[in-house]
């Protein structure tokens, strides 16, 4: 008897994963684990885009979303680097043209100082990032209140989330050198 014809007799939850050849044998809770990734990451992507659509600005990618809101974060000013460190990204290139994309729409501004630009949000893009939150407060955050029965599930999550990007980091660089 199959290993999913032995769950749904037994009444047991049959996991889901994104790709049963990788589910099989030890470690299939790994799958399981990358398919709520891969459908948690595409739902707020979605979200993202969304949420800055009705905050007043179409056509901005998740990474366009992320990138204004790092360079929002604590009214700092930021270099490329910064943000690429604090997103965990690794094509600097990427982030390079939703810089200039933000740029563009009037959300940021760059400064170059030497050989560095440093990176603020402008008015505009300080509003932007506050009708975002406004929107967020409106659409998302009352849907928790079905989940975090908890206190502190969330932030359990979140903690969990940043333990599995390091395990992911290091089988990067152990791959990298295979």
């Amino acid at each position: 008897m199959t290993g999913d014809k032995q769950h749904k007799i037994s009444g047991a939850p049959v996991p889901i994963v994104s790709s049963q050849h990788l589910a099989s044998g030890e470690g299939w809770q790994m799958s399981e684990f990358e398919y709520g990734l891969i459908i948690a990451y595409n739902a707020f992507s979605r979200w993202m885009t969304r949420c800055m659509t009705a905050s007043g600005f179409r056509d901005f990618s998740p990474l366009d979303v992320l990138v204004v809101h790092n360079v929002n974060h604590r009214d700092r000013e930021k270099r490329l680097v910064d943000i690429c460190f604090m997103l965990n990204i690794e094509d600097q290139h990427t982030v390079n043209y939703a810089l200039k994309k933000l740029v563009k729409a009037g959300l940021i501004d760059g400064e170059k100082r030497g050989k560095e630009i440093y990176y603020a949000t402008t008015a505009l893009g300080k509003k932007t990032c506050e009708e975002y939150r406004v929107v967020r407060e409106r659409c998302l955050i009352p849907s928790l209140s079905a989940i975090d029965q908890e206190e502190n599930e969330l932030s359990h999550a979140a903690a969990l989330l940043r333990l599995m990007s390091g395990i992911y980091d290091q089988a990067s660089r152990a791959a990298a050198s295979l």
